[in-house]
């Protein structure tokens, strides 16, 4: 088989699956430049081609597209024009199957793309596949079927972040890292300016021995305090010196469609601390059993998860990650590829 993505910005975990799939066949990814706030670094082989959307106009991307001659196209989401006309090319030919992030909300922007999708969106796509239950949801408005419809579309790189987990496991249990770990960009919607503060406004109501870190770039500037340590961006083959030395993982984002990045800290056996607008929540956080939730642009909320977590003594830490390691297997990438094969019959 010969499996063309259509993709906006590529990332490691997405790689991951790729390399899994490649063992079914070509794959072939066409996407957007590197985000340079998240430069991963990417590596293909003779199975795993990857190409740059911006060496090629439009004539150059069809043409491309029909040297691939591809059994099945996964376009991401409608927001590439390109994609979209290329993808129109193969429907009722191969399957095309359109990805999507996006949270059923209910507002008026998407009443309307429910009306739009029949003269556009189903005359494109055959299948539709999502992250979770809130973007199936949106998906089944517009219009697709509910047998046309898989979940499951983000997987973290398992294998990875579970020898992590095995790795640093027993040391944990002799003694409990107490430093909290963000890991995102540094901008307005990822919410890292209220946790900032909540942390140090905890940190001088209750003195404790508790640390923050740190891990990305972004355009705003990283807060100095002598408890909060910023690392920059790191590869995720270098993320392990980082858990090692860390407990928790906390996520305040504003807005976060799905989220990876809890799936791997979750795979890694951290307790979770997720604001209530991440929706890779509604599989990989339990209240109360591997972690909080919290109310996301509410510094007084994220400061009481905090408390939660700095009341806990280890062997309560110690089982959340447990915990957390045992729902992270709800999804790898060989259940992502076989979530895709489905989809190809």
């Amino acid at each position: 088989m010969r499996f063309l993505f259509l993709y906006t910005e590529i990332a490691e975990y997405f790689l991951a699956c790729c390399r899994q799939l490649a063992e079914h066949g070509e794959v072939h990814i066409i996407r957007w430049p590197v985000n340079k706030e998240a430069p991963f670094n990417f590596s293909e082989n003779n199975k795993l081609k990857i190409y740059s959307k911006t060496d090629y106009d439009y004539n150059g991307l069809e043409n491309l597209v029909k040297e691939i001659n591809p059994t099945v196209i996964i376009c991401s989401g409608w927001i590439d024009k390109d994609y979209l006309k290329i993808s129109k090319r193969y429907f009722k030919t191969i399957p095309t199957i359109m990805t999507c992030d996006t949270h059923w909300r209910g507002d008026l922007k998407q009443r309307v793309a429910m009306i739009l999708s029949r003269f556009t969106l189903l005359k494109t796509f055959s299948r539709a596949w999502v992250p979770g239950e809130i973007q199936k949801k949106y998906v089944l408005n517009l219009g697709f079927k509910e047998s046309n419809i898989e979940k499951g579309f983000y997987s973290c790189d398992l294998n990875l972040f579970e020898k992590i987990y095995q790795n640093q496991k027993a040391e944990k249990e002799l003694n409990f890292p107490k430093r909290f770990l963000y890991v995102g960009r540094y901008y307005d919607f990822k919410g890292v300016t209220e946790l900032w503060q909540a942390f140090i406004e905890l940190q001088n109501e209750q003195p404790n021995e508790w640390e923050l870190w740190c891990l990305g770039i972004g355009d705003i500037e990283p807060i100095k305090h002598p408890k909060i340590k910023h690392f920059g961006f790191v590869q995720p083959k270098d993320i392990d010196y980082y858990t090692a030395q860390t407990g928790v993982f906390i996520l305040p984002s504003r807005k976060e469609p799905w989220g990876v990045v809890v799936h791997e800290f979750a795979a890694s056996g951290f307790p979770l601390l997720l604001s209530n607008r991440i929706g890779a929540k509604e599989q990989f956080l339990i209240e109360g059993k591997n972690g909080f939730e919290f109310e996301a642009e509410h510094v007084l909320s994220i400061k009481q998860a905090l408390k939660k977590i700095i009341k806990l003594d280890a062997a309560q830490l110690i089982a959340m990650s447990k915990q957390s390691n045992e729902l992270s297997k709800s999804i790898s990438p060989e259940i992502w590829v076989k979530k895709l094969l489905k989809m190809c019959k």
